[in-house]
């Protein structure tokens, strides 16, 4: 039997997009564009870079923790009392990109921070394809 009340979960969103990773990587690590899509930020696709998101709610204080072009990218993400992960992943498709998002780290006293990532995750993936629909 599995003690779910110390349990860390996760919330992951998986996609097939119709673009090749290297445009969706150019959405995922290009400030003007994240900004379309996610949040204002000061992004650079460097180790260790510190870097803010925000919006009208407030802020996440963010530390990139791994770039591979085209392949990964993963960025702590700090805010309200939550310290999680934010890892991407982006795998060539015969037809596109496989495109995964995992944040990691929410506790069981967490439930409504899971839940709005659950929502939100989905609203951000929403506004990426709407990004990644335009012509270059």
């Amino acid at each position: 039997m599995n003690d779910t009340s110390t349990e860390i979960r996760s919330v992951v969103v998986e996609r097939d997009v119709a673009f090749p990773p290297e445009k969706i990587w150019r959405a995922l690590t290009q400030p003007h564009l994240i900004e379309e899509w996610l949040m204002k930020n000061d992004f650079k696709p460097s180790v260790d870079h510190r870097f803010k998101l925000s919006a009208e709610w407030g802020s996440v204080d963010c530390r990139v923790l791994e770039v591979e072009p085209n392949k990964s990218l993963s960025y702590t993400w700090d805010a309200y009392g939550l310290e999680s992960i934010v890892v991407w992943t982006l795998t060539p498709t015969r037809t596109g990109t496989r495109l995964r998002m995992e944040q990691s780290g929410f506790r069981p006293d967490q439930q409504q921070a899971y839940v709005g990532a659950q929502y939100g995750w989905q609203k951000f993936f929403d506004n990426l394809d709407q990004v990644l629909a335009r012509p270059d």
